[in-house]
């Protein structure tokens, strides 16, 4: 039986979504898996002052370490959808709010849900 609180529940599922893009995208190595445990340290402080922001974890978890990933090692998730122009990264939409997505803010599409790049990427 499962006794993690709601709480804890939300920090697991926002890490595990998180983690499956980055193995998508090829990049999760130790460190970059070590900017998912800091988002979700510093996430889980966060939702502790702000209850009601339970529900949007996945997409801060995703853009914390999106952040994270541009000032060390450049854009992620690169766009798949645009063949043409410079290459550009995913945005999470909404910024803050419930059921993530990552967009082209280009092309103006709906890429994958948070957690769903695998098949955009050709993997399970």
């Amino acid at each position: 039986m499962d006794h993690a609180t709601p709480l804890e529940q939300a920090l697991h599922a926002a890490r595990a979504l998180v983690l499956a893009d980055l193995v998508a995208g090829e990049v999760a190595e130790a460190d970059v898996v070590s900017l998912v445990e800091d988002s979700v340290t510093h996430r889980r402080w966060w939702v502790e002052q702000w209850p009601e922001g339970v529900d949007y974890l996945a997409g801060l978890v995703a853009q914390d370490v999106q952040d994270a990933l541009l000032e060390k090692y450049g854009r992620w998730p690169l766009c798949p959808v645009c063949a043409h122009g410079d290459p550009h990264s995913l945005d999470v939409e909404p910024e803050l709010g419930p059921d993530p997505h990552w967009v082209c803010s280009e092309a103006g599409v709906r890429v994958a849900a948070v957690g769903g790049l695998g098949p955009v990427f050709g993997r399970r």
